[in-house]
């Protein structure tokens, strides 16, 4: 009889596919793989739903994101949590020492996704952050377009964009790619937004 060995990876990869597709949801990766860094964004967040959805998303295809978290929330208490979940503490004051950071802890490593919600809120945004881009420009990665679309109840990983150094002609085309993806609430939701 052969023996069982229990790995909580696939453990989570199975109980989140249970969850999401108990809920309808169906998630798909498009990226390679072998795909083993990238800046991963995701869009539209209008809910704190979008956070239990997206974390699933992840477990679903075994993938361990890193998240940007300010430092300040990193106390003694809840560091070693928010450490455990991926968090990775950064001043968000200087942003040009989170590109250096992170991009020396991507180098260190054999495998990185950066999650990074680029409109920074669950509110109506007029810009979206644009450090995603200079971070996986720096870093040498791909830019991998996340997103959760709850018209057709679909998430996952729909694009990967080698991001070319020319912002507004890179952007077009992530804006193009989340045009037909609806929001829990849609009309939190910018689509052309201009940039901070």
């Amino acid at each position: 009889m052969p023996q069982y060995t229990y790995n909580p990876i696939v453990a989570m990869s199975f109980f989140a596919k249970f969850i999401l597709r108990l809920f309808g949801w169906n998630i798909y990766n498009k990226a390679s793989a072998d795909l083993r860094k990238a800046v991963v964004i995701m869009a539209p967040h209008t809910s704190n739903l979008d956070f239990v959805i997206g974390r699933l998303s992840f477990f679903w295809h075994r993938m361990t994101p890193r998240v940007i978290i300010k430092k300040e929330a990193f106390t003694p208490l809840m560091g070693p949590i928010l450490r455990w979940l991926g968090g990775i503490p950064v001043d968000r004051k200087n942003s040009q020492n989170t590109v250096k950071k992170i991009t020396a802890q991507m180098a260190r490593h054999d495998e990185f996704f950066l999650l990074i919600t680029p409109e920074g809120t669950r509110k109506r945004v007029d810009k979206w952050k644009k450090g995603f881009y200079f971070i996986a420009l720096t870093a040498k990665v791909p830019i991998c377009l996340g997103f959760l679309d709850y018209g057709r109840k679909e998430g996952g990983i729909g694009m990967v964009l080698e991001p070319s150094g020319d912002f507004e002609a890179d952007f077009k085309i992530i804006e193009d790619f989340y045009r037909d993806k609806q929001a829990r609430y849609p009309e939190k939701f910018n689509l052309t937004p201009t940039y901070d």
